[in-house]
C-alpha cells in the first residue's frame, strides 16, 4: 500500500515536472517559436526588405536625377523674411508668389534652413530620409491591419510622381503628410489627444490635412466621451493658437486671411483632375458650389450607410451621442453622480484598427475626388492609401492593378490634358464605386464595452 502510494506520489511529481518542463521552455525554445512567428507573417519581414531597397533607390534618384526647381528657392526666401523679424504675412514672397501656408510651415522650414544652409543637395538628402521615415509609419500601418497581402506592399514604393514630390521637389507636402501618417497611427493606437496634436502640427503645415477631419470627428465621437471630445479638439486649437501667436499678435488679420484661405482658386493649366473642364467654368464659383455640395452629400452617405451602418445610421449614432451626452451633465449634478459616474463610459467601445484606417483614408479620397484642382504635389495627399482602398473593395486582383497602374500613369502625363483628368476621375469614381457597393465592415474591436477611459 504504502509503496503503491510512494509510486503514485512519483508519479505524480514525475508529471508535474515534465508540465513544468513543458510549460517553461528554455531560452532557445522560445527564440526559436519568436522566428517561426516572424516568418510566417510574411507582411513584417517583407516591410522591412522593401524599406531597405527603397532607402538604395531613394539614395540612386538623389545621385543620378536631376533635381527639379520648384518651391524650394521661395520657401527658403519666405523663411528669411520670417527670421529677420517679418510678421506680417503680407510681405512673406517668394518666387512663386505670397506665403499661403500655417505658421508651422515657417518653423520647419527654417529648421530645414538651419540643418541644410539652403542648398538644394543636402536638403534633397534630408527629404530622402523624410521619405524613408514616412514610409516605414506608412509599413506600420498597413503591417498593423489586415487588408492588404504582403506581396502587395510593393506598391506603395512603386510610384515615379511620389519619390519625385520627395527628393526631386521638395515639397511641404511631404512634411504635413508624414505627420498625417503619424498622426493616425497614433489613433489606431488609441492615443487620441496625442493624434490630435500631432494632427493639428500637420494642419499647420498645409491645410489640405483637413480633408482627414471629418471622419476624425466622427471617429473620436465613437471612442471617446464628449468630455473627451472637447478636450482633445482644444489640444489641437491650442497648438494652431501657439504656432500661430507671433502673427496672430502683430497682424491678425492678414495672418488668418493669408494662411487659412479656403477660398482660393488654381490655376487651371495646371489641374491634373479637371482639365477637361473649360476654364471658364473651372474657375467659376457655381463649378466650386457644385463640388462642395458633391462633397458633402458623398461624405453624408458614406458617414450614413457606411462608417455608422452598426449604429443604425448617422442621425442614430448622433442621436445616442446626445443622449448620453444629456445624461452625462445630468448626472453631474444629481446625488447618485459617485454611483453612476461610469454608466456613460460603458458606452464607448473601442474601434477596429482597420475601421479607424477605413474611415479615415476613405473620407480623405472623397475629398481628392472633389478637389477642384489637383496639382501634381498633390498626389501625396492619397497615393499611399491607394492599395488599401483597393484592397477594401471586391473587384478583383487584376482589376485591382489595372486601376492602381492607371492613376499612377495619369499622374505621370505632363502636362496634364483632357484625356489624362477625364481618365483620372474615371478611375476615381470606379474606386469610390467599390468602396461603396463593399460590404460595411463591423467598427468594434469587441462587443462589450469599453470598461476604461480612452487615452
Amino acid at each position: 500500500m504504502e509503496g503503491g502510494g510512494g509510486g503514485r506520489r512519483l508519479k505524480s511529481v514525475e508529471t508535474m515536472a515534465v508540465q513544468s518542463v513543458t510549460q517553461s521552455s528554455p531560452p532557445s525554445q522560445l527564440r526559436m517559436k519568436s522566428t517561426k512567428t516572424f516568418f510566417e507573417n510574411p507582411k513584417l519581414p517583407f516591410a522591412i526588405a522593401l524599406l531597405f531597397a527603397d532607402a538604395i533607390l531613394v539614395s540612386l534618384i538623389i545621385a543620378f536625377v536631376p533635381y527639379t526647381k520648384i518651391d524650394w528657392d521661395a520657401y527658403m526666401s519666405q523663411v528669411s523674411g520670417f527670421l529677420k523679424g517679418e510678421r506680417d504675412y503680407r510681405n512673406l514672397e517668394g518666387d512663386t508668389g505670397p506665403l499661403v501656408y500655417p505658421a508651422g510651415f515657417l518653423y520647419i522650414y527654417s529648421a530645414f534652413q538651419y540643418v541644410t544652409g539652403g542648398q538644394v543637395y543636402p536638403a534633397q538628402i534630408l527629404f530622402g530620409i523624410l521619405y524613408i521615415l514616412n514610409l516605414a509609419i506608412i509599413l506600420c500601418i498597413y503591417v498593423k491591419t489586415d487588408r492588404v497581402p504582403w506581396w502587395a506592399l510593393c506598391l506603395l514604393s512603386l510610384s515615379k510622381r511620389a519619390h519625385s514630390i520627395f527628393v526631386l521637389r521638395l515639397f511641404n507636402d511631404c512634411v504635413a503628410m508624414m505627420l498625417l501618417h503619424a498622426a493616425l497611427l497614433l489613433l489606431m493606437n488609441r492615443r487620441w489627444n496625442l493624434g490630435l496634436i500631432v494632427f493639428s502640427g500637420a494642419v499647420s503645415i498645409k491645410m489640405n490635412v483637413l480633408l482627414y477631419a471629418p471622419p476624425l470627428l466622427l471617429l473620436m465621437l465613437k471612442s471617446m466621451d464628449i468630455s473627451g471630445v472637447f478636450l482633445a479638439l482644444a489640444g489641437a486649437a491650442l497648438v494652431q493658437l501657439f504656432l500661430g501667436l507671433p502673427f496672430l499678435v502683430s497682424y491678425p488679420v492678414a495672418y488668418i486671411s493669408r494662411a487659412f484661405n479656403l477660398g482660393r482658386v488654381f490655376i487651371h493649366f495646371w489641374s491634373v483632375n479637371f482639365k477637361f473642364i473649360p476654364e471658364p467654368v473651372f474657375i467659376s464659383k457655381g463649378f466650386a458650389i457644385f463640388l462642395l455640395a458633391a462633397h458633402l452629400t458623398l461624405l453624408a452617405s458614406f458617414a450614413h450607410y457606411r462608417w455608422c451602418n452598426h449604429e443604425g445610421g448617422l442621425l442614430n449614432f448622433l442621436h445616442s451621442r446626445y443622449v448620453s451626452m444629456r445624461l452625462r451633465f445630468a448626472l453631474l449634478f444629481s446625488s447618485y453622480s459617485q454611483k453612476f459616474g461610469n454608466s456613460n463610459s460603458s458606452s464607448i467601445k473601442i474601434l477596429t484598427k482597420e475601421h479607424i484606417v477605413t474611415t479615415m483614408f476613405v473620407g480623405n479620397f472623397i475629398g481628392i475626388i472633389c478637389a477642384r484642382s489637383l496639382h501634381y504635389q498633390f498626389y501625396s495627399w492619397y497615393c499611399y492609401s491607394l492599395p488599401y482602398l483597393l484592397w477594401i473593395t471586391h473587384y478583383p486582383t487584376f482589376l485591382r492593378l489595372i486601376l492602381f497602374l492607371g492613376v499612377e500613369l495619369c499622374w505621370n502625363i505632363y502636362p496634364s490634358n483632357s484625356f489624362s483628368s477625364a481618365l483620372l476621375l474615371s478611375l476615381h469614381l470606379i474606386i469610390l464605386w467599390g468602396l461603396w457597393s463593399a460590404p460595411p465592415e463591423y467598427p468594434y474591436a469587441k462587443d462589450k464595452s469599453c470598461s476604461h477611459k480612452e487615452k
